[in-house]
C-alpha cells in the first residue's frame, strides 16, 4: 500500500505542476488549448490526492500497518466511536494532516473548475468556450493556476521531505519473523487525548477553512495581475470566504469544547500558541467578510479587499509555521522540523511580499474615485463602522501574532524571549473586544455615506429602552453574583488571586465587566431589531438576515465570556475518605455540596491498555439534590499517560465542573471543582453564530439563483 500511495502522490505532484504551467501559459499566450490541458491537470491532481487519502483511510480502517504513519497514528480504542478515531488518524499526525490539507486545496481548485466549466448557462450561452465570457474564464484560469502552484508546493514537500512523507513503509525491524509487530512497535498509537469526538472533528474543520482561504487569495492575485478591479473577483470569491469563515469558526468552537471536557483545567481558551494560531485567519476573515459587503454594495474598500484577502492566506501560513516549525512550545504543536521551518517561513515571505508589490503597483487604480480619495467620507456612517471593524481586526491579529511568537524573538525586542501568559493577552483582548462590540452595536443604526443624527436617535430609541432593561437585570447579577465571586477569590489568596491582581485593580476589573455587559445589552437589541427588520422586508438579502442573527449571537457570547472567564470560583482539595459513602466527608464549593457515593476501577488493559478510575458524587445545591457527577481518570498502562474525564453538571446560569485526579497515600480523593458562570451562553452563542453564517452562505446562493 505504501507504493500505491506514493505513486498517487507523484501523479498529484506532476498534475499540479502541469496544471500551473499550462494555465499560466494559456492565459498569457491566449491559447485555449493550453488552458484546457491545465484544467485537466486541476482535476487530475484533485483525483490523485483523493486516492492518496483513500489509501491511508483504507489502511487505518483495516489495521494495515505496512505504512509507518498508520502504525504511529492508529487508535487502540474499542468504544463505539473507534471508527471515527480510525478515520481521524488521517489528519492526526504531521504528514497525514499536510496531505489532507493539500487534498482540500486541490478539491477547492476542482470546485472552481466545475463552476467555471459549467458556467456557460449563467452567461446565457450554450457553450463553454472562453470567447463567450472572457473576463470570467480568464480570471478563473489564472486563479486555478495560482492554487495549483500552492498544491504543487505542498506535494513537493510531502514527496521530498522525509519527515513529511505519509507513505514511508514500516521498517522491517518493526516486525517479528512471523510478520507480527514487535513488542516495542506495538506500543505506537494515537495520543489518547485525541480520542474524543470533538477533537476528531476539530482539525478537519480548521483545514477546510485554511484550504478555502487559498481561493480568495488566488482570486485577488489574479485580479491584480490582469487589472480587473470590478466586482467580478469578489463575487467569485465570496462564497469561499463565507464557507472558510464558517468552518474556521466551527473548528475553533469544537476545539474549545474538547479543551473544556478533556484537558481537565475547567476552561476552554488558554491563549496557547496553537490556539492563537487558529484564531489569526478567523480574525482577518471577519474583516474580509465585511469588506466584501462594502465592495459589492458601494464599489468601495477595494484596497482593503485585496489586502484582507491576501492577509487571510498569509496568516494561514503563519499559523502553520507556528504549529509545525518548533519555534514555540505548545502541547498542541508538532515537533520542530527544519523543512517546515524553511518552507512555511518562505511561503510567509512570498505570500506577503508579492501581494504588497502588486497592490502598490495598482494603488492608484484601486482608489474609490479618480482623485484617489479615502473610502470613508464621514466616520459617523456604516462606512466608518466597517473601516474601524477592519482596523481593529487587523491590529489585533498583528498584536496576537507578535505576542504568540515573542518567546522566539531576540531579547532586545519588547517581550522578546518571554512566554506570555493569559493575563497579558486578556489585558489587550478584553478592552479591545468591548470597543469592537460597541461599534457592532451602532452599525445597524448608521447609514451609508453620512448618518442623519435625527434618524439615528429615532431608530435607537426602542432598542435602547430594551437594552436598559436587560442591562438592569445583568447589573443585578453582577452585583449579587459576579462581584462576590471576585471578592471571595481575592480573600482566599493563591494563584487565582494573583492572576486577578495582575489584571488590574478591582475598580477597573469589575468596571470593565460592567461596561461589557452594557455593550452586550446594546448590541443584543440593536442586532435583534435589525434582524427582525431584515426578516420582514422582502427585498432584504439573505446575508443581511444571517448577519443580523450572527450579531445577536455575538452579544450572547460576550455575556458568556464575561461570566465564564472573569468570574470563575475554584476550590481544590482532598475529600477525606471513610469506609463507606455515609462516613466520607462532603466537599463544599460555594452553595454546592458533593457527597461521595462510591468509586470503581475498570480494567481494560487486556484490550486497549487502559484502566479507568471513577468516583461518583451526589450534588446538592442549597441542600436540594440537583444531580450526580462521575469524574474519572483514564490511565494508559503502557505510557502512563493520564486522560481526565471531567464530571460536568450544567445549569442555565452556570456549570459545576468537577475533576478527579486520583487518591493520595491516605486514600483521600483529590478534587478540583469550579463554578463556571454563564458558560452555557458561550455554547449557545457559538451555535447561533454558526447558524447565522450558514444562512448567509446558503441563503446567498438561493438569492443569486432566484435573481437569474
Amino acid at each position: 500500500m505504501a507504493t500505491v500511495g506514493f505513486a498517487f502522490l507523484v501523479i498529484a505532484f506532476a498534475a499540479a505542476v502541469v496544471a500551473a504551467a499550462t494555465l499560466l501559459a494559456g492565459h498569457f499566450a491566449e491559447k485555449a488549448a493550453l488552458s484546457r490541458i491545465g484544467r485537466v491537470g486541476v482535476a487530475a491532481s484533485a483525483a490523485a490526492l483523493l486516492a492518496c487519502c483513500g489509501v491511508l483511510v483504507f489502511c487505518f480502517m483495516t489495521g494495515d500497518v505496512s505504512i509507518k504513519y498508520v502504525l504511529e497514528e492508529r487508535t487502540l480504542s474499542t468504544d463505539g466511536l473507534a471508527w471515527l478515531y480510525k478515520l481521524s488518524g488521517l489528519w492526526a499526525g504531521r504528514a497525514g494532516s499536510l496531505l489532507f490539507w493539500v487534498f482540500l486545496i486541490a478539491l477547492f481548485n476542482a470546485v472552481i473548475l466545475t463552476r467555471s466549466s459549467f458556467g456557460g448557462k449563467r452567461f446565457g450561452v450554450a457553450h463553454n468556450e472562453p470567447q463567450y465570457y472572457p473576463a470570467t474564464y480568464s480570471l478563473d484560469n489564472l486563479t486555478m493556476a495560482i492554487v495549483a502552484i500552492v498544491v504543487a508546493t505542498f506535494c513537493g514537500v510531502l514527496l521530498f521531505s522525509e519527515g513529511n512523507m505519509p507513505f514511508a513503509p514500516t521498517p522491517a525491524s518493526y516486525f517479528t519473523a512471523e510478520g507480527n509487530l514487535t513488542e516495542a512497535a506495538s506500543l505506537h498509537s494515537m495520543n489518547q487525548l485525541l480520542e474524543h469526538w470533538a477533537m476528531a472533528i476539530h482539525p478537519p474543520m480548521l483545514f477546510v477553512g485554511y484550504a478555502g482561504l487559498t481561493v480568495p487569495f488566488a482570486y485577488a492575485m489574479a485580479a491584480l495581475i490582469v487589472g480587473d478591479f470590478s466586482k467580478l473577483w469578489v463575487e467569485r470569491a465570496t462564497r469561499f470566504v463565507l464557507a472558510s469563515w464558517l468552518f474556521l469558526g466551527a473548528g475553533i468552537g469544537l476545539g474549545a469544547v474538547w479543551a473544556y471536557v478533556v484537558l481537565g483545567w475547567g476552561g476552554y481558551w488558554g491563549w496557547d500558541p496553537v490556539e492563537n494560531a487558529s484564531l489569526l485567519s478567523w480574525l482577518v476573515c471577519v474583516a474580509l467578510v465585511h469588506t466584501f459587503t462594502v465592495y459589492r454594495q458601494r464599489d468601495a474598500f477595494k484596497r482593503w479587499a485585496f489586502m484582507c484577502a491576501c492577509l487571510a492566506f498569509t496568516f494561514v501560513i503563519v499559523a502553520t509555521f507556528i504549529t509545525r516549525s518548533g519555534i514555540v512550545q505548545s502541547v498542541h504543536a508538532f515537533e520542530g522540523d527544519p523543512v517546515s521551518l524553511a518552507l512555511f517561513g518562505g511561503l510567509i515571505a512570498v505570500s506577503a511580499v508579492v501581494p504588497l508589490v502588486l497592490i502598490a503597483v495598482r494603488w492608484k487604480s484601486l482608489a474609490t474615485d479618480t482623485e484617489g480619495a479615502d473610502d470613508v467620507e464621514n466616520m459617523l456612517s456604516k462606512d466608518g463602522a466597517y473601516y474601524f471593524n477592519n482596523v481593529i481586526m487587523i491590529v489585533f491579529t498583528l498584536l496576537l501574532t507578535y505576542m504568540t511568537v515573542a518567546s522566539a524573538l531576540p531579547s532586545w525586542l519588547p517581550f522578546g524571549g518571554d512566554s506570555l501568559g493569559a493575563t497579558s493577552y486578556e489585558a489587550i483582548a478584553r478592552p479591545l473586544g468591548i470597543v469592537y462590540m460597541l461599534i457592532l452595536s451602532a452599525c445597524p443604526l448608521l447609514a451609508w455615506g453620512k448618518t442623519d443624527p435625527r434618524k439615528f436617535l429615532e431608530q435607537a430609541r426602542v432598542p435602547a429602552i430594551c437594552a436598559v432593561i436587560l442591562f438592569a437585570l445583568l447589573t443585578f447579577w453582577w452585583t449579587t453574583q459576579f462581584v462576590p465571586v471576585y471578592d471571595a477569590t481575592m480573600a482566599k489568596g493563591g494563584a487565582n488571586s494573583e492572576a486577578l491582581l495582575e489584571a488590574g485593580p478591582a475598580w477597573y476589573y469589575n468596571g470593565l465587566a460592567l461596561v461589557g455587559l452594557l455593550v452586550a445589552s446594546l448590541l443584543f437589541f440593536n442586532a435583534l431589531f435589525f434582524f427582525a427588520r431584515a426578516v420582514k422586508t422582502p427585498s432584504r438579502r439573505a446575508p443581511a438576515i444571517g448577519g443580523g442573527f450572527a450579531h445577536v449571537a455575538m452579544a450572547i457570547i460576550l455575556i458568556g465570556l464575561i461570566g465564564s472567564s472573569m468570574y470563575v470560583y475554584e476550590e481544590s482539595g482532598y475529600l477525606k475518605a471513610g469506609k463507606d459513602a455515609g462516613t466520607t466527608e462532603p466537599f463544599t464549593v460555594q452553595e454546592y455540596r458533593l457527597e461521595y457515593q462510591g468509586d470503581s476501577v475498570t480494567d481494560n488493559s487486556a484490550t486497549n491498555n487502559q484502566v479507568i478510575y471513577e468516583v461518583t458524587f451526589d450534588v446538592f445545591k442549597d441542600d436540594r439534590y440537583v444531580g450526580s457527577v462521575s469524574p474519572s481518570v483514564q490511565l494508559d498502562v503502557i505510557t502512563q499517560q493520564q486522560k481526565i474525564n471531567a464530571g460536568v453538571l450544567g445549569f442555565p446560569e452556570e456549570d459545576l465542573f468537577v475533576v478527579y485526579r486520583g487518591v493520595n497515600q491516605n486514600g483521600d480523593y483529590s478534587l478540583d471543582v469550579r463554578v463556571n458562570q454563564f458558560i452555557s451562553l458561550v455554547w449557545i452563542g457559538f451555535g447561533m453564530l454558526m447558524i447565522g453564517t450558514l444562512f448567509a452562505l446558503v441563503g446567498r446562493r438561493k438569492t443569486k439563483a432566484s435573481s437569474r
